[in-house]
């Protein structure tokens, strides 16, 4: 499963596996997001509903990916300050 918190220029990416263990957790660029959801397994891709998402959400479909949009309110809980 794959967690992206959209921005402008750069993205968190936040990897999990079916154990719940995090592979990595890191902040790529545009390109580079593009590059490792073509380069990645079939996963899951789970990301904040916003202006960008549904761009993403069909780029990721296109390749074979289920994208999940998760409404903003239930996104909250897990802001850590």
């Amino acid at each position: 499963m794959l967690a992206i918190d959209l921005a402008k220029r750069s993205f968190q990416v936040c990897a999990a596996d079916r154990a719940g263990l995090v592979p990595y957790n890191r902040a790529v660029s545009r390109a580079k997001l593009e590059q490792l959801l073509e380069s990645q397994a079939l996963c899951i891709v789970a990301m904040e509903a916003c202006a960008t998402s549904h761009f993403w959400g069909r780029f990721a479909q296109a390749l074979g990916h289920e994208a999940r949009l998760i409404p903003p309110i239930y996104v909250k809980p897990f802001v850590k300050r």
